[in-house]
């Protein structure tokens, strides 16, 4: 990873930590990178590209003042990993945030990264849009485990684990997956899909997300939501085009990549949808 820029990563996210392959760095590389980098796919919502190569992924999210979906915020988190000395491994799942019993699963259309530390390995994932992890999870299955910003469980049966989190209506899956390493083609596969199908939420929604002291801050469309890890949403809907600019700029922290009017007029008048954190 001779090619990342670590300390431009680093004053990007805010970190000033200690830089060893351990628990500490990881879990606090982590926390400070979902504080920073705001989850979001403005991109294929405007029918523009989304380019997994690490220099473009380093020029939009590290000195862009943008954000990303979890290819490519994942792949920035794994190179700043692995230039620290982290050992990474990269894995598919499946999303099930809308997922019912009984329902097919979807494809491997999610980056998770497996991280081996000297006391086993653990769950790391920066880019789960709706419901981002603010910290690694031990990789053993049937523990409740706890986060600043939520409760965890992960479950396995045969080779598939299953990431719970618990939410005001009781346990839900977030996503499954398999241990089976993932190559660069599969993410880009998926990427080209989520990026550019028009049956990709991506290409139809705006979804932006990000960590605050205050809890987990998401803007679906014109729906902007406050949730912390206990007690109910704070929800309010965007009035107009001046308030969807403020949000995306001061409250995210974003510099969209055209006028936000324009994004705005895309979803003013689009109908209901069944994104809705929980």
């Amino acid at each position: 990873m001779a090619d990342f820029d670590l300390d431009a990563y680093l004053a990007r996210i805010g970190y000033a930590g200690p830089l060893r392959p351990d628990f500490e760095t990881l879990s606090g590389i982590e926390a400070a990178h979902v504080e920073a980098i705001p989850f979001e796919g403005l991109d294929p919502l405007l029918g523009r590209p989304v380019s997994l190569d690490l220099a473009a992924l380093q020029a939009k999210l590290v000195n862009g003042g943008r954000g990303g979906y979890c290819f490519e915020q994942n792949a920035v988190f794994r190179a700043a990993l692995e230039t620290i000395g982290f050992s990474v491994t990269g894995l598919g799942a499946r999303v099930m945030l809308s997922w019912r019993p009984g329902q097919p699963l979807g494809p491997r259309g999610h980056m998770a990264l497996r991280i081996d530390l000297d006391d086993g390995p653990w769950l790391a994932d920066v880019g789960l849009g709706l419901r981002l992890q603010d910290a690694p999870i031990r990789l053993k299955p049937d523990d409740v485990q706890e986060t600043p910003g939520s409760i965890y469980r992960l479950d396995r049966e045969g080779e598939t684990w299953t990431l719970n989190y618990l939410g005001p209506n009781g346990w839900r899956p977030a996503y499954c997956f398999t241990l089976e390493p993932q190559l660069q083609p599969d993410y880009e596969l998926a990427n080209w899909f989520f990026a550019s199908h028009p049956m990709s939420p991506f290409t139809q929604v705006v979804v932006v997300q990000k960590m605050a002291p205050e809890g987990r801050l998401t803007l679906v469309n014109r729906r902007f939501t406050t949730g912390a890890r206990e007690g109910p949403l704070k929800e309010r809907t965007i009035a107009d085009a001046g308030d969807f600019a403020d949000v995306l700029t001061r409250v995210f922290g974003l510099e969209p990549p055209v006028p936000a009017g324009e994004i705005y007029e895309r979803i003013a008048s689009a109908p209901e949808i069944p994104l809705r954190p929980e």
